[in-house]
């Protein structure tokens, strides 16, 4: 570099000694590797610094939804869900998603709630484990104000089943356990046996030890709901809200998966959102919401005989399906389904 050129016009004008030269030389190059790494140390400490920092700042704010003072732990006795006088919007609009709704969800009961989107479907059964807190209105649970529970105590009530299935990265064991930290390993297995997961677990590479990755990229989208089932299967909860759990699925595995949700549903507290309404026909109840609140709600016959919007889109459905599938009988995807061929809608009749 420069030195050595500098270097050797000194030593040809007899300034510089070649011995001198070469111990500077030397020198120069020991200090090299030193200050690169200090100056690597320095900019690897300011970007962490920074991270560190935004760390800091999100870690200290404060959850928009957090337990009262005086907040309780909730011991679901029966299951009894109810809606009273509910209004609820979004931060920075203007008209609500929900204005003054009522509805009962008794204990025991499977209720299915339809309509188009954006009707407020999601975010109703949002409301119940406090993801949301309501406007105005409460949201009781046996008769107590989520607001008035402790948080830890209300959502271990609560079974959520999703489109989207989140897995951590990990082993499949480890996103069962998530369900119930404390289980053993023979309460997880059964609880895979139970959701229809165990035989899925034992074809992967390693079983139940096989790692699934970041939200589960290295599963199907099958196995990645069988998983999910199995979590809250373990969970065992007394309510249960599955949320278009299956409307991703290819029909085989939407079957299988339907019927381990009918299983798990079996005596609880069950809301289901569904935008194919064959497949929640035989319901105990359908709620169909509108952008104006509850429109209808009953039994998929008694709906079918009022000939409102349910009947109209169920019909409207039946004529998609029947003609994308040439004839395949709807009814055998049923959440819920019962032998016999699928209902004429009464636009068919």
């Amino acid at each position: 570099g420069a030195v050595t050129v500098f270097g050797a016009l000194a030593i040809t004008r007899q300034t510089l000694d070649l011995p001198d030269l070469i111990t500077f030389l030397l020198y120069i190059g020991s200090l090299t590797d030193p200050i690169m790494r200090l100056v690597y140390t320095s900019l690897t400490y300011q970007n962490g610094m920074a991270g560190f920092i935004r760390f800091q700042d999100m870690m200290s704010q404060e959850p928009d939804i957090r337990d009262r003072p005086d907040a309780r732990d909730l011991e679901v006795r029966r299951g009894d869900i109810r809606f009273d006088q509910v209004t609820f919007r979004y931060q920075g609009t203007a008209r609500p998603v929900l204005a003054n709704l009522d509805l009962e969800v008794r204990a025991g009961e499977t209720v299915a709630l339809v309509g188009p989107s954006g009707a407020g479907k999601t975010t109703l059964c949002s409301l119940i484990p406090r993801f949301y807190d309501v406007e105005a209105g409460s949201v009781r649970i046996d008769g107590v104000d989520v607001r008035d529970a402790r948080l830890t105590s209300l959502r271990s009530a609560i079974g959520i089943v999703q489109q989207d299935v989140f897995l951590f990265a990990g082993a499949v064991a480890e996103n069962i356990r998530y369900g119930k930290p404390g289980a053993t390993d023979a309460e997880l297995v059964e609880a895979a046996r139970q959701s229809g997961a165990h035989a899925v677990i034992e074809k992967l590479p390693h079983g139940y030890d096989t790692e699934v990755g970041e939200r589960g990229v290295r599963l199907s989208g099958g196995q990645k709901q069988r998983i999910s089932l199995a979590r809250v299967f373990l969970k065992n909860p007394p309510i249960l809200i599955f949320d278009e759990a299956t409307s991703a699925l290819d029909l085989e595995s939407e079957r299988e998966i339907r019927s381990s949700m009918a299983r798990l549903a079996a005596g609880r507290t069950t809301l289901i959102i569904a935008h194919r309404l064959s497949t929640v026909r035989n319901a105990d109840r359908l709620v169909m919401l509108t952008d104006d609140g509850i429109e209808e709600q009953g039994t998929h016959e008694e709906l079918l005989r009022a000939g409102g919007t349910y009947a109209r889109l169920y019909g409207a459905q039946v004529e998609l399906d029947v003609t994308a599938s040439s004839g395949f009988a709807l009814g055998e995807s049923s959440l819920f389904a019962q032998a016999g061929p699928p209902e004429e809608s009464p636009s068919r009749s």
